[in-house]
């Protein structure tokens, strides 16, 4: 097999020499010439319409850029924004019942003074109206006493005490007599 390739080798005219990798001349230039005028239609045609949609798209995705870190921006300064009115809804929040829990305390401490005004004023009128009755029982019973003395006295006597001078002094003086008998025996 190896007298064949050599053989094949010895039969070929070994003044040119030809690279299989390298086509002819006349393929090369007429090959250039139609890229040539494809380079020049891609160039003056298709490139500036692709860069303008790339730029296009650039601009596109910087805009949406700049408006998604703006809305970011704004939505940042709504939060601290809330934030800031939470914070003070809070506070006065807390405000609001510090002072409703204040005037709740002075509430119960004016019902209760009113209440208390309103006991004594009830005990020193029970203790007034008491004084009236007793005061009454008392000229009542020293009414009663005194007649039941001077009819006692007429019975005891035989004689009526008809005269209400002499009959007033003997009562006076038997009321006088009880008083210091009461007062000795305490």
């Amino acid at each position: 097999m190896t007298n064949t390739f050599l053989l094949a080798a010895e039969k070929l005219p070994m003044e040119e020499s030809v690279n299989p990798l390298l086509p002819p001349l006349y393929d090369i230039v007429w090959s250039i010439i139609p890229f040539a005028v494809i380079l020049f239609v891609f160039w003056k045609f298709v490139l500036p319409k692709f860069q303008e949609v790339l730029n296009q798209r650039e601009d596109q995705i910087e805009g949406g850029i700049r408006r998604a870190e703006s809305a970011q921006a704004e939505a940042k300064a709504a939060l601290e924004k809330y934030n800031a009115q939470l914070a003070e809804a809070r506070t006065e929040a807390a405000q609001i019942r510090d002072d409703a829990r204040s005037q709740g305390q002075k509430i119960i401490a004016d019902m209760k003074a009113q209440a208390t005004e309103e006991s004594n004023r009830i005990v020193e009128s029970g203790h007034k109206q008491l004084e009236t009755q007793r005061s009454a029982v008392v000229t009542d019973l020293r009414k009663e006493m005194g007649e039941n003395s001077i009819n006692l006295a007429e019975r005891l006597l035989g004689e009526q005490l008809s005269d209400d001078v002499k009959r007033s002094g003997t009562i006076d003086n038997f009321l006088a007599g009880l008083d210091n008998v009461g007062a000795s025996g305490k």
